[in-house]
């Protein structure tokens, strides 16, 4: 009798063991099957923490949903609509789903970094997106207005620090208690780019050294750009720069710039052309942007090339342009006979600083030998083919229209922002059509604004995003507002861009089915006229990831304008609290050119998790 229980107690334990071993299998054979469903699960603790007290929530209710419990259509009925979407980690609050670096190491993708394609996108799967809210980081505050923000930001909002002590002796940046301070300084000019955008315009004898050029410099590309201090300092000309870098080893520097109020763009010069139209810049710039001109046959060079426009400036400052060392002097050398191929000519050439000059007709290309490296580029050759289209090494011709003209035949600014572009008739629209688009938008910009005024003063919005821009009418219609426009044009319908950089403005080329090449939290004002129409009913796209996406782009406290069908607006009012956004005006359409679109305006609210809220107090 006695040696029953001593066998009970084995059999017993074995059992127990037995049934580890199978919890054990089971956890480590479903958790490695939803490592891609981290960031929801994370973001569900961090949510169920905040509790009802902050988000609205159930304490005990089961926050963690399935990820197709969000995959909702407009014929939905009454479909589940969750009280709150999850919050991602804290570690995710600069996620930029497209350019992530831990996406490109899971997904085992063999690239190139000599051509620089770990810094191209490369954009999740749906089944691996993140089905959740991107939190601030701890202590975030409500961005400084502009124009102050130009020249400070609370360090909280961007908590990297690193390049204060790395150019420390080049000015970019300063930390000051609980701000940092730019100065205005930069790899090539420490001593302010205010002085050296003069020097510039003196260089190619501009009048009272105005880089404008009396309006007829008005659109620049600054390559490899810092926090984007030459940018920032172009505006008080009226010239408004595309401040262009990479998510590189000088991380958050397009951050920083956005942050100050700067325009600004995640982007490389890779393998990919940039994702902007032919000929849409003044300017091109490169102040010791580290950038190998002469690598694959100038194919860097000729994509600038592409873009800039007949009689185009290129100003580089770099050491080859001046050092006597053997290697700057094979370097410089080399890109001397490379531009001479491509028919660029010295404009100015002065201490450290070259500038070359465009031809403004394709004469010289016509005149160069045969078998001239570079060629020029095939006939069927379409420059303004840019989304996710590789670069070509050879140089674009000018259409037969900007031939004939011997320039782009662009008014001055500030006329150039309502006169007719010269390209309308590649679309076939006529001036009279531009001109009803332009008052058009003229007057439901205005009501949008009569509609926002409870919310706003004259600097409450700086960074402004079109989602569907059209001819940039919406952009051109806040020309005297303190404000500057990203106008984005979808990848998919007619390329209007380029009319759009006509009329003096910027943008880019996107698919809102994928995710914006941009930081969290980095844009005050979204208008999506038509976006989410066109979204869903594209096989792939969500409606609600592109919620997420657009939460994921605006600042605390920014407004999204949504112009649509009602059915539309029901489908983005029924997520309003879940995604912690309020109503702040609903109108009808108030003419017959309105059709049947409905406008709804909500703001998001400013919210922290758990984890931040424990680390500020």
């Amino acid at each position: 009798m006695r040696g029953r229980p001593d066998g009970s107690k084995k059999r017993l334990l074995t059992t127990f063991i037995l049934v580890a071993a199978a919890l054990l299998f089971l956890y480590l054979y479903f958790g490695s099957q939803n490592q891609g469903e981290s960031a929801l699960e994370y973001g569900s603790r961090s949510l169920r923490k905040l509790g009802s007290s902050y988000l609205g929530g159930d304490e005990e209710s089961d926050l963690g949903n399935k990820q197709d419990e969000f995959k909702f259509g407009l014929d939905d009925g009454d479909g589940i609509v969750p009280k709150s979407f999850p919050v991602c980690d804290d570690r995710y609050s600069e996620l930029i789903p497209c350019l992530d670096r831990n996406l490109i190491y899971q997904m085992r993708l063999k690239l190139d970094l000599s051509l620089m394609e770990h810094y191209e996108r490369h954009c999740p799967l749906p089944e691996r997106r993140f089905n959740c809210l991107i939190p601030p980081p701890t202590g975030y505050k409500v961005p400084i207005k502009w124009p102050k923000s130009r020249d400070e930001a609370w360090k909280a909002n961007i908590p990297h620090t690193h390049l204060a002590h790395e150019k420390s002796d080049q000015n970019w940046m300063v930390v000051k208690g609980e701000k940092i301070i730019f100065p205005g300084g930069g790899t090539h000019f420490h001593y302010g780019a205010d002085k050296y955008i003069k020097s510039l315009a003196n260089m190619l004898n501009f009048s009272k050294d105005n880089m404008n050029n009396e309006g007829n410099l008005r659109t620049v590309l600054d390559v490899g750009c810092g926090v984007a201090s030459f940018g920032g300092y172009l505006l008080s000309s009226d010239i408004i720069a595309m401040s262009l870098a990479p998510n590189d080893v000088h991380q958050n520097q397009i951050q920083f710039a956005l942050e100050r109020g700067i325009p600004a763009y995640l982007g490389v010069l890779g393998t990919k052309r940039l994702p902007y139209p032919s000929r849409s810049f003044e300017l091109a710039h490169c102040s010791r942007c580290r950038i190998d001109w002469l690598q694959r046959d100038g194919i860097l060079l000729l994509e600038l090339d592409r873009l800039l426009r007949p009689g185009g400036y290129f100003a580089y400052s770099s050491p080859e342009a001046y050092a006597q060392d053997e290697e700057d002097l094979r370097i410089w050398k080399e890109m001397s006979a490379l531009v001479e191929r491509m028919c660029w000519k010295i404009a100015a050439k002065r201490n450290q600083t070259v500038i070359w000059v465009k031809p403004l007709t394709n004469d010289c290309y016509m005149e160069r030998a045969p078998g001239t490296q570079p060629p020029l580029c095939r006939s069927n050759d379409d420059p303004d083919a840019v989304y996710g289209v590789n670069m070509e090494a050879c140089i674009t011709p000018y259409s037969e229209h900007d031939h004939a003209s011997k320039g782009s035949g662009l008014a001055p600014w500030p006329a150039r922002l309502t006169s007719p572009p010269p390209r309308l008739a590649d679309f076939g629209y006529s001036r009279d059509m531009f001109e009803k688009d332009t008052e058009l938008w003229r007057k439901r910009v205005e009501n949008y604004w009569d509609l926002l005024s409870p919310k706003i003063s004259a600097n409450t919005i700086r960074n402004v995003m079109d989602m569907k821009a059209n001819l940039g009418s919406f952009g051109a219609a806040l020309g005297k507002k303190d404000v500057w426009v990203m106008n984005v044009v979808p990848e998919d319908g007619p390329n209007t861009l380029k009319l759009i950089y006509d009329r003096g403005l910027i943008g880019s080329i996107h698919n809102w089915c994928e995710a914006y090449s941009t930081y969290p939290r980095t844009y005050d004002l979204l208008h999506a006229s038509n976006v989410f129409s066109d979204i869903i009913e594209r096989k792939g796209c969500s409606g609600e990831d592109l919620l997420i996406e657009i939460d994921r782009i605006l600042r605390p406290t920014g407004f999204l304008i949504v112009r649509d069908k009602k059915p539309v607006i029901d489908f983005v009012k029924k997520y309003l609290a879940a995604i912690h956004w309020e109503t702040v005006a609903t109108a009808d359409s108030t003419s017959e050119s309105d059709g049947d679109d409905v406008v709804l305006i909500v703001q998001k609210k400013l919210w922290l998790t758990s984890e931040s809220l424990r680390e500020t107090d």
